[in-house]
This record gives C-alpha cells, sequence and structure tokens, in this order.
C-alpha cells in the first residue's frame, strides 16, 4: 500500500492531533465535540504531501485534526460529508486580484468573485499606492470576509484612474512625479501587517512611450530591496528587455514574482529556434531556476493557449496560478481561479502541482506558509470543496482562441476561519463574447489558423 505520511503516523500513544490514545478502550468511548467535520473527500494538501482519502476536524476556527474514520473520535456541530471523489484542499491563495471595489476602475468585490469561489485569501496586485492605500485599509478589508493583503504601487496613485496597460495610451508612470520611492517605504514600513511587497507595471503605454518604465522599475527594485519585500513586475509590450544588466525578469530577486508569464504580445518569454519551433527565454529560464517566481497573472490580455502550450512541451509551468481578476476579467476569460487551474490541468499540469500552484507555492510567495496555504494541524480552518466535473467545453484564451477543457474545477464548499462561506457561480459560463480576437491582429504568438478564428467571430457577431 501507500506509505501514509508522518503527518498521520501514530508515534507510541500519541495520533495526529496531539491527543494521547489511551491504552483502555473502555475509557476512549467519550467524543470530543468540534465545529465543524469534512469526511469523506479526498485531502490534497502539497505543503504536507498529502493526496489521500481523510477527514478534517475544525474547533474555535483552526485545524484540529486530518485522519481516517475521525467520526470516531469526534462529534461535530456541522458535518459536510464530501463524496470521495470531491477534493478538499486549503483554502485557496490568488496571488493577483484587484479589489479595490467601486474606487479603482478595475476594482471587483472580493467576498463575491473570491471567497464565493473558494479563494480565502488574495492579494491585491498595486491596485493602491503610498497616496491612495490608507482607503484600502479603511474601506475594503472591513467589508469583506476575504483575507486580503496588498502589493503597494511604485506609482503615489496606484491605479485609481488607470485601466487595462493594453488599451490606449495613458497610465499611472506617465509622471515620474508621482513614481514616490520614499513615501512607498514609509507607508509599506507602517502597513507591515497588510502589504506585503511592491508592484510595478512595464508597459511603453502607460509610462509616456516607455520613457519612464526603467526610472520606474529602477525605483520599485530599490523600494522592495529597503523594505526586505519582493517586487512584482508586469512586463508586456515593453521597452525593457529581458536580459541584461537592467532587465526584466534579469535583474528580479529570487522570491520576486513575474506576473502574466503566458502573454502573447511583444516581450512575451519565448524564443523562436532555427526550427521555427519555441523555447524558454533563456533570461527567464535562468530567472526561475535562482528563484524568481513566474505567476500566470490570466487577466484580460495575459494568457494564451498557444504560449501556454509552447512554454508546458518546454517544462516550464508556472509557480503560482493566479487569476489578475478585476471588471474586464470575472465575466471571462479567467471568471476565477478555479476556471483558471482548470486551464493548467488541460495543458497536462498535474493535479497536485495545480494545486500547490494555488495553495502552498502561493502562501509560501507571500511569506505566509506557516499560516496558510495548509491544512497543518493549528492553522487557520481556510478549507476548499472543489468538484471535478466531467464537461466537454471550448474554453477561450484572452484573444478567444479555444481549447476543448474535459474537466472542470468548481468550487461546491468553503469555509475561512471554519466558517462557511455562500459559493457563487460565473454567469454566462462560458461567456461567447468573452475576449479580444482583434487582438490577434497585433500579438506575436498566435494559433495559425488565426485569421479564421477572426473570421468566424465577424460572422458571429453579425
Amino acid at each position: 500500500g501507500v506509505q501514509m505520511p508522518f503527518f498521520f503516523r501514530q508515534e507510541g500513544n500519541s495520533c495526529c492531533c496531539g491527543r494521547k490514545m489511551d491504552s483502555n478502550p473502555a475509557k476512549q468511548t467519550k467524543k470530543e465535540a468540534v465545529d465543524l467535520l469534512i469526511t469523506g473527500g479526498t485531502v490534497i494538501d502539497p505543503a504536507n504531501q498529502i493526496h489521500a482519502q481523510l477527514d478534517v476536524a475544525v474547533r474555535h476556527g483552526r485545524i484540529v485534526a486530518v485522519d481516517r474514520n475521525l467520526s470516531e473520535s469526534f462529534t461535530a456541530t456541522e458535518t459536510f460529508a464530501a463524496q470521495p471523489d470531491q477534493l478538499v484542499v486549503p483554502g485557496l491563495v490568488d496571488v493577483h486580484v484587484h479589489v479595490y471595489d467601486a474606487f479603482t476602475p478595475l476594482g471587483v468585490e472580493a467576498d463575491h468573485y473570491c471567497l464565493g469561489r473558494g479563494v480565502t485569501t488574495v492579494l491585491d496586485a498595486g491596485s493602491a499606492g503610498s497616496a491612495t492605500f490608507a482607503g484600502l485599509r479603511k474601506y475594503i478589508l472591513p467589508a469583506n470576509r476575504t483575507r486580503i493583503y496588498a502589493l503597494l504601487n511604485i506609482a503615489a496613485e496606484g491605479l485609481a484612474w488607470a485601466g487595462m496597460s493594453g488599451c490606449g495610451a495613458g497610465g499611472e508612470l506617465d509622471s515620474l512625479n508621482q513614481v514616490k520611492e520614499d513615501d512607498c517605504v514609509k507607508v509599506i514600513e507602517a502597513n507591515r501587517d497588510i502589504i506585503l511587497g511592491v508592484k510595478v507595471r512595464l508597459a511603453k503605454n502607460i509610462s509616456n512611450g516607455g520613457a519612464h518604465e526603467q526610472p520606474a522599475y529602477q525605483r520599485a527594485l530599490s523600494a522592495a530591496r529597503r523594505t526586505g519585500t519582493f517586487l512584482m513586475t508586469h512586463h508586456t509590450q515593453s521597452s525593457i528587455p529581458k536580459g541584461g544588466h537592467q532587465g526584466c525578469p534579469s535583474a528580479l530577486a529570487a522570491g520576486d514574482l513575474y506576473t502574466h508569464t503566458f502573454h502573447a504580445w511583444e516581450s512575451h518569454i519565448l524564443k523562436t529556434l532555427p526550427s521555427g519551433e519555441y523555447d524558454i527565454d533563456d533570461a527567464c529560464s535562468a530567472a526561475q531556476k535562482r528563484g524568481v517566481l513566474f505567476d500566470v497573472g490570466h487577466g484580460a490580455g495575459a494568457f494564451s493557449w498557444p504560449v501556454a502550450e509552447a512554454c508546458i512541451k518546454r517544462g516550464f509551468y508556472p509557480d503560482t496560478i493566479s487569476t489578475d481578476l478585476h471588471t474586464a476579467t470575472y465575466h471571462g476569460p479567467a471568471y476565477d481561479l478555479p476556471t483558471v487551474m482548470s486551464k493548467f490541468l488541460a495543458l497536462g499540469m498535474p493535479l497536485d502541482n495545480v494545486v500547490a500552484a494555488c495553495t502552498s507555492t502561493a502562501a509560501k510567495a507571500l511569506g505566509k506558509a506557516q499560516e496558510h496555504g495548509s491544512l497543518r494541524v493549528g492553522c487557520a480552518a481556510d478549507i476548499t470543496v472543489l468538484n471535478v466535473d466531467a464537461v466537454d467545453l471550448d474554453l477561450e484564451d484572452v484573444h478567444r482562441q479555444r481549447r476543448k477543457i474535459k474537466q472542470l474545477l468548481r468550487a461546491v464548499a468553503v469555509w475561512k476561519d471554519g466558517v462557511a462561506a455562500p459559493i457563487t457561480r460565473p454567469d454566462p459560463f462560458p461567456n461567447p463574447n468573452s475576449g479580444n480576437p482583434n487582438d490577434l491582429r497585433s500579438v506575436e504568438v498566435r494559433d495559425p489558423n488565426w485569421q479564421q478564428v477572426l473570421e468566424m467571430e465577424a460572422q458571429r457577431e453579425k
């Protein structure tokens, strides 16, 4: 049989949840009371190398036991009987969202679009800068049960008025007067409990035609190093090369995050071999080897099926899977985190790796591996139950290029700190109008039949 991890093994007379096992069976009849018992599902907990049919017990918002047949030891106020083929995983962690709802053009409501889809912890990726963070803290955090951390935008105004970086000229780096490194450092130091790092968007059309990209990048790198935090870079249609002394990701360090890994625009991570096949750019493969984390950041413009396929073919997997959830992605093409996870299942990424990229690895990226992303005894009881639905769906990328999906991950239950939250659903799903096929004229990597895709979509829209 399968060797059980030490986590469950009884050592002497104690069991995995720390209770002493009495050698006299007559004394073992009294059951301990717990608040929640999740029974019968397949537990996948990559942080503890667990993939087995087990039960989970919760008391006072904390996990107290993970083992077989816990209903023999515990009596519960609430019981959730999972099916054997349902996945019981740590509450999902999305390292790239925009939840500064109603204050920024891209902000969405965290509880509806994150917690309601099985995501208990999120990282807001630079919606707020040093001049606007106070509002995120005062109004957004108390209004949501979702656990919200943040990256501080190097631009003082954050994304107070800016939209997506690919939608015409104009953005937060147009004036270097607003790229205030000292202010960024000061606000991080004053809000260490919430702000975990720095965010910069590197793209020509939001940085005075590219003129301000390099100075903004250097200030963002410096702010992250001065505070001992990490930097997340958005690097699309950028004047900054991938390699070289001041390149992106070549200037990034272990623990920094390179998001939008699978976009197809100028600055994509592929190089073309003499055979015409794609391989991973040297600066990107070297960066991943030295510990730079490559994040999906699906978004409305940053996930291309052909780019992702070329990367997976070369064994280049994302370290973290995230949505870049915002007002132009929640109705597709990203929808929510389980849907983006399903795309990577379809690409051939193993299930346990997919789960790790949204739990243990994501929590570690935030510097929160001791608190989140695991079902370890003593951890906060953030737990998600996922269905693996057998489907026959054509799911779009951001350019409306489609691929067949046979397995769809879908949250059916979620608890944050041991308390259940209502589940929500994307509607419509899939959305036939999500994605922008006209971008296919401009991107550098696309399906060979891209012109047919454009023609078909033009016909359909008539």
